[in-house]
Formats: C-alpha cells, sequence, structure tokens
C-alpha cells in the first residue's frame, strides 16, 4: 500500500466513529437528488397529459419537491457542521505525529527540518491540509458511486440505449484523469516549493526588519519579496489550470450528455415510448451522475497532490518513518498532566567521546575529537571561530548526525545521544537563546511542572535574582517575541535558567557570558561551577580560569588539552587565544 493511502486509512480510523457518522450525514445529500428526479418524472406527465390525476396531484407533487430540496439543505447544513469537527481533528492529529517525530525520534531533527522554520510552517499548514482533503474526498466518492448505481439503474429501466451513451462520456473523463495524473503531481509539487519559499522569505523578513532599516535595504527586500510572488504565481496558476482542465472536461459532460439525450429521445417520444416526464428524469440525473466522474477526477488529481504531501512532510520525520506511525492527541477529553523528566537510575560518573566526528549544515565541522568529562567537573571548549566549538557540542547532544566516533556515558555506549542526553541527564543552553512571546515564568518551564521556588533559585544560579527584581512583573512578565523586552545578557541568563531548572547531571553551555558585563561574568560562573557537572564552550577569562580542563580546538581538531596553566606552557593556540582574549577584554573595560 502507497504511504499515502496508509496515511488515510490512519485519519479514517483515529475516530472512526465520527468518520462514519459525518459519512452517513453526507451521503443522503448524494442520494436525495433520486427522489427529486422521479417527483419531476412524474410531475410532468402529470402536467404533459401522461397521466390523468387532476390539479391536486400536481400540487401535492409540486410541494412534494420543494419539501425535498428543504429536506437537502437542512442535510447539508448538519453535515457540514459536523464534518469540519473531523477534518479539523485529523489535521490536528497529522500535524502532532509530524512534530512528534521531530521532537523524540532518534538521530537528529536538525537534519531533517528545512532551512527555515517558514518552510516548516508551510508543510504543516497547506500539505497537511492536502492530505485531509484527499482523505475526506472519499466521503464524496462514495455518496457519488451509490447515486450513479441507483441512477443508472432507474435510468437503464427506462431506455438501456441511451443509459449506455451517457456512460460512455464519462469513461473517457476517467481516462483523461489518469492521464494527467504526473502532470498534476509535478506541477503541485513546484507550486508548494515556491509558496514554502515565499512563507520562509517573509519570516526572515520579519525576524530581520531592524538589520533592513539600518541598511537601507527595504526597497531591495520588497523587490525580492515581489520575485518570490512572482516564480510562485507561474506555477501556482500552471497548477491550477491542470486542475481545472480537469474540471472543466467533467462539467462538459453534462452539456453533452443533455444533447445526446436530446438526440436520441426524438423518436423514441415521438412514438410515445420516451415520455416528458422520462427526458425530465434523464436531464435531472444527467447533472448529478456527472458528480461521479468529477468526484473520480478529484480524487485522482488530489492523489499526486496528496503523494506530495505525505513524502514532504515525512522528510520533516525520522528516515524510514512516514506520517501515521502514531501520535498521541486528546480531542474528547483533556490531556494527562506534564510529568516531570524521570530521575535515571544512572547518574553521571563520566562521559566519554571517542573519534567524534560531524559536519556543520554550513560548513565546516570537528574529527577525530576524543573528550572525557568527569562528574563535577567544569570543562571548556575554546578556539577561534569556525574551529568547530558548537559543533562537537551539537554533535555530543545529538542534535547533529555523527559521522564517525562513539558516545559513552558510565562506560556503556549511547546509541542515539537525541533521545538519551536529554533532561535530567542533560539540558542545553544554546549559542543562540530562543525564547517566546510568554511570561518569563513560561519561558524558564516549558511545560515542566515546575514551582517559583524552583524557578527563583535557578534564575539565582544563573546570577538574575537582581535583575528579576526590577522586571515590572516579576516571573509574570511578558518577555516579547525572542525576548525582545529583556537585554541581550538577560535573555543569555535567562537560557541558562531554563536549563539549570530541569537539574540535569550534565549541564552544557554554549558561548553564555559573550553579552555579560565582567563582574556579572565572574558571578555567574562561579554558581554554575558549584552546581554540578559543566561543559562550557568559551573564549572569556573568567571561563577559562575556572576551568579544571580547558579543550583547545583548531580547524576541527584538538591542539591542546589539560588545565589552563599548562596550556599556556605547552599550547601555541591557547597562548595565541589567551593574549587576544585579554586585549579584548581590557578594550571592554575601557569602554565601561
Amino acid at each position: 500500500m502507497s504511504p499515502v493511502l496508509r496515511t488515510a486509512l490512519w485519519l479514517v480510523r483515529f475516530d472512526f466513529r465520527r468518520y462514519l457518522v459525518g459519512a452517513l450525514l453526507w451521503l443522503p445529500v448524494h442520494v436525495i437528488p433520486l427522489a427529486s428526479g422521479l417527483v419531476l418524472q412524474r410531475l410532468f406527465d402529470e402536467i404533459s397529459g401522461q397521466r390523468v390525476a387532476g390539479m391536486e396531484a400536481v400540487l401535492w407533487l409540486c410541494a412534494a419537491f420543494v419539501g425535498v430540496e428543504i429536506a437537502r439543505g437542512l442535510v447539508i447544513v448538519v453535515a457540514w457542521t459536523y464534518g469540519v469537527y473531523w477534518w479539523m481533528a485529523a489535521a490536528t492529529l497529522l500535524r502532532a505525529d509530524v512534530l512528534r517525530s521531530i521532537m523524540t525520534a532518534r538521530g537528529p531533527a536538525a537534519a531533517r527540518l528545512p532551512h527555515s522554520s517558514g518552510e516548516s510552517v508551510s508543510r504543516l499548514r497547506d500539505d497537511v491540509a492536502d492530505v485531509v482533503d484527499f482523505t475526506d474526498e472519499s466521503v464524496t466518492l462514495a455518496g457519488t458511486t451509490l447515486f450513479a448505481a441507483a441512477a443508472l439503474t432507474i435510468m437503464a429501466a427506462v431506455d438501456p440505449v441511451i443509459t449506455l451513451v451517457l456512460v460512455l462520456p464519462m469513461i473517457a473523463i476517467g481516462v483523461l484523469t489518469r492521464l494527467m495524473r504526473h502532470t498534476i503531481r509535478r506541477l503541485h509539487q513546484r507550486a508548494r516549493e515556491l509558496g514554502a519559499a515565499v512563507t520562509a522569505y517573509v519570516g526572515e523578513v520579519f525576524g530581520g526588519v531592524l538589520a533592513l532599516k539600518t541598511a537601507g535595504a527595504e526597497a531591495a527586500a520588497l523587490e525580492r519579496l515581489r520575485a518570490h510572488n512572482r516564480r510562485r504565481r507561474r506555477a501556482e496558476v500552471r497548477d491550477r489550470m491542470a486542475t481545472d482542465l480537469l474540471g472543466a472536461a467533467t462539467a462538459t459532460t453534462v452539456e453533452l450528455g443533455v444533447g445526446l439525450v436530446l438526440l436520441l429521445a426524438a423518436p423514441a417520444m415521438r412514438s410515445g415510448e420516451f415520455t416528458v416526464g422520462d427526458l425530465a428524469l434523464f436531464t435531472t440525473y444527467i447533472g448529478w451522475l456527472t458528480g461521479l466522474p468529477r468526484s473520480i477526477g478529484v480524487i485522482l488529481s488530489r492523489l499526486p497532490q496528496a503523494a506530495v504531501a505525505t513524502e514532504r512532510l515525512a522528510h520533516l520525520m525520522r528516515p524510514g518513518e512516514r506520517p501515521g506511525t502514531g501520535a498521541e492527541v486528546w480531542i474528547h477529553h483533556d490531556a494527562p498532566p506534564i510529568e516531570p523528566p524521570p530521575v535515571h537510575p544512572d547518574p553521571l560518573d563520566v562521559l566519554e567521546a571517542r573519534g567524534l566526528s560531524a559536519r556543520h549544515p554550513g560548513g565546516g565541522g570537528v574529527n577525530g575529537i576524543d573528550l572525557r568529562i568527569e562528574r563535577g567537573s567544569f570543562t571548556v571548549v575554546t578556539g577561534a571561530v569556525g574551529s568547530g566549538k558548537t559543533t562537537l557540542l551539537r554533535a555530543l547532544l545529538g542534535l547533529l548526525p555523527l559521522e564517525e566516533g562513539t558516545i559513552w556515558w558510565n562506560g556503556v555506549r549511547v546509541a542515539d545521544p537525541g533521545t538519551f542526553l536529554v533532561p535530567g541527564r542533560a539540558a542545553y543552553a544554546g549559542q543562540v537563546p530562543r525564547l517566546f512571546s510568554e511570561t518569563l515564568r513560561e519561558n524558564l518551564r516549558l511545560g515542566l511542572p515546575a514551582g517559583d521556588d524552583e524557578l527563583r533559585e535557578a534564575l539565582r544560579l544563573a546570577a538574575f535574582e537582581a535583575d528579576l527584581a526590577e522586571l515590572p512583573g516579576g516571573l509574570d512578565t511578558v518577555v516579547g517575541p525572542r525576548g525582545v523586552r529583556l537585554s541581550g545578557g538577560q535573555v543569555q541568563r535567562a537560557t541558562a535558567a531554563r536549563a539549570l531548572v530541569r537539574t540535569p547531571d550534565l549541564l552544557v553551555v554554549d558561548d553564555l557570558s559573550s553579552a555579560l558585563d565582567v563582574e556579572t561574568e565572574r558571578l555567574l560562573w562561579k554558581r554554575i561551577a558549584g552546581h554540578g557537572t559543566v561543559l562550557v564552550v568559551s573564549h572569556r577569562q573568567a571561563a577559562l580560569e575556572r576551568a579544571d580542563q580547558v579543550v583547545v580546538l583548531d580547524r576541527g581538531r584538538v591542539a591542546g588539552r589539560g588545565p589552563l596553566g599548562e596550556l599556556l606552557e605547552g599550547c601555541p593556540e591557547m597562548r595565541r587565544l589567551w593574549s587576544a582574549e585579554l586585549v579584548a577584554e581590557a578594550g571592554e573595560r575601557a569602554g565601561e
């Protein structure tokens, strides 16, 4: 079974009762026109004199026709109201499944994510809609098939020859749809890619508004956006034209069918074998019968679109995993409370990396790195810009794929660092701090059921208690998108506090103190160093002087390892870095 069909079946099964009830509500919408045609047949026969039942019967038939149409309209309203719930729930389930894989599946998520967050948003919005729409269309296909089977049976009982001729254009539409399937898939994939590029660029523009304004690049940015939109518009037009071509060809079968009925029915009507009521029945059913090839056309056109969408969503997931593997959502009741990180039975004694090699997506990397971190130690990784410091940390934590090497926790090999080195074994404060437009409390918790006392203690360890006292709302202060209402140093320390509140065995920090003054920096390292086992990327004097072990990287390889004093005597690269840092910090003090 193809991945897209397997995903569609999964969406049907997750809440089969609601899907089935929705389908049973929609089926009458397609079947009720059978009654309309039969009423019109009887009505026109009465009016034309084929039957003699009087004016009262004609009025009753008119009332019956109106009643049937009103009933159909009411059923449509109920079906829409009920069916939208299933559609939204199915879309939520599919998004949750993709996010589950990004967050928890084995292997580094960074290798699967697109180059921009806008591209990911586009996939979770547009591609999910394509898959759910394809699944939802199965109800329409079932309804039109049921109507067609009953209508053709009724029509064949009236005149089998005319009925057979009407089926031929529908077969032609099915063949045309099949022939255009690959073209539609190609055009839709191109349209989705260019649409995602626009979304990604808009996100980058909003994120870099200040940079654009200070560079005077507003006009250039708008022109780039127009160019993206022109390419997307051309692709969307081609995609829409291919899909509308099928719709137009299907609609043409209505006029063609009416013409064939008139041509073939004329002789039979002259002989009295084909009544005016029969003509009304056939012309009524012809319009509804085109719903079947139209529905088949929609299914066949959406199948390649859904296949493209499923493939794009699968690229966000672990290799070999497809949407529909399984995710938990709580639609009918509240989700269970979030549990704190489990207490692991094997607290850290020694973490080792042997022969570690990894590549950064932007270029550069590390080669053959050996690293040993003992419990309670303070280890600093330093080196020039581009030497591989951040790459080493991310590879160690499983955020980047390893090309070579192994990682060992207390002498046991770690098969998948990305799912093993998580709170409470390890916590990471990254080089680029990430805060959300929520309160400081929620930014520290991120779902962790931690009390205010725990949060305040984490903030104290991050040397943030004085800043907290000055915030207007304390822990309830909304920090704004990406923490714009805080200073750069406050954002860095809040990120460190978020890692500390998870009480990890190993705290991993990447260039945390670059925006801090000298005294705050020294206080921060003093408190963090006394908290537990710490692995730090830093070139700052305060961190290097406190380190039990300094690892010097140069172009992705270890240039020296040991206490700071020994490295200053025997490692030329360390002496060069130390001299440059002393000059830089002296300049900072002079500028204060």
